[in-house]
Parts: structure tokens; C-alpha cells; sequence
């Protein structure tokens, strides 16, 4: 990983959208697949919510990240201590994701996985908020760190550039979440593809 440089905020369809949905409800658990930030923990406790985190890339390059990152995940021992480490939360115990630009990053098999797993853990109704590059024919696409400002905005911290496993146009992603109950796309001009997945 290179040395993070700070990027500007800015809006956020989806993250609006995301609290949106969960605006007047109280006491509900989300979990954000970044690095705990104090601005994401003080707006989502100000609501009156628990917040999780699991930082998903942190967790990716510990095991998968000596040698190909690919062909790793698809190495059965490694693959096994991911799955006992990340997103154990428990069938039904979640009220919202922010898994941001995580899931592009998983080989086809162990994103169906990692999918499946987290529809199990969410309860009905719950809503996931993923992003996803739009598609181009770049080698790269930049990797951040998010951070929530406000209920409309977004902090971004550029991680890194790195190789997705695939990138997905809107039939792609209404495959890849065809359990769920709804998705919902919104295009920014950064060619980020918000999607707002329910349960």
C-alpha cells in the first residue's frame, strides 16, 4: 500500500439515500468496511446507532496479499481463514453495509461468497450500499478510504491503485445481488456507480 493523500469531500447519492432509508428508525447495528474514522462513529451515534468496522482491504492483503492477490483467493486454506475472519456478524444481525468499493476486488467465486454471506446476515429490509468503478479499460482503478462527513457527503483518502478482479455494468450488478429485494443505481460524475441494494 502507498501513503494515503487526502482527498476533498465530496456528495454522495447513495450515502444520502442510505440514510434516508434509515432516517427515524433508532437502535439499528450498521457496519462500514473502512477503517474506523471519528466522523463516521460520531454521525452514526448521534442518530442513535451502532456502528462496526472491519477494514475489508486490511484484511484482504493480510491473506491474500503475499504473491498473485488472484490466484490466492482462490487457494482453499487462505480462502477458509478470510471467510472465519471477515463479516461475522451473525445470521440476521444487521440493519445496514457500507461495503464501498470492496467487492470488485474478489474473485468471481469468492464474491459470491462473501455476497451470499452478507444477504445472511442482513435482516429484511436492510440496505446495502456498495460502489463500483465505472466500466472503462483501465489496467487500474484508484482504491479509497471513505469517511462519512455528514449525511450527504463523503470524506475520500486515495489508498492505492489496483487491478479489479472484474468491473460491472448495471446487468452485471443486478446479477451479481438477484437475491435481493431491490437495487438502485446512481452514476456520479467521478465514475463511481453508487448502488443501493435492499434486503
Amino acid at each position: 500500500m502507498v501513503k494515503e493523500v487526502a482527498v476533498q469531500a465530496r456528495p454522495s447519492p447513495g450515502v444520502e439515500q442510505f440514510f434516508g432509508i434509515i432516517r427515524g428508525k433508532h437502535g439499528l447495528s450498521l457496519v462500514d468496511f473502512a477503517s474506523v474514522s471519528q466522523s463516521s462513529v460520531s454521525l452514526v451515534t448521534g442518530l442513535g446507532h451502532k456502528i462496526y468496522f472491519e477494514d475489508f482491504f486490511e484484511e484482504l492483503d493480510a491473506i491474500f496479499g503475499d504473491g498473485d492477490f488472484y490466484a490466492n483467493q482462490a487457494e482453499a486454506n487462505a480462502k477458509d481463514r478470510f471467510l472465519r475472519s471477515a463479516l461475522n456478524h451473525g445470521d440476521g444481525a444487521v440493519d445496514g453495509v457500507l461495503i464501498w468499493d470492496c467487492l470488485e476486488f474478489l474473485t468471481p467465486a469468492l464474491l459470491k461468497i462473501v455476497v451470499d454471506r452478507l444477504y445472511r446476515q442482513m435482516k429484511p429490509g436492510a440496505c446495502l450500499l456498495a460502489f463500483f468503478h465505472g466500466e472503462d479499460r483501465s489496467e487500474t482503478v484508484p482504491v479509497y478510504s471513505y469517511r462519512l462527513s455528514d449525511e450527504k457527503t463523503l470524506a475520500l483518502t486515495l489508498r492505492c491503485q489496483r487491478k479489479p478482479a472484474q468491473l460491472f455494468n448495471n446487468r452485471g450488478l443486478e446479477r451479481l445481488f438477484g437475491g435481493f429485494q431491490s437495487v438502485k443505481f446512481f452514476l456520479t460524475r467521478d465514475n463511481l456507480r453508487e448502488v443501493i441494494v435492499r434486503r
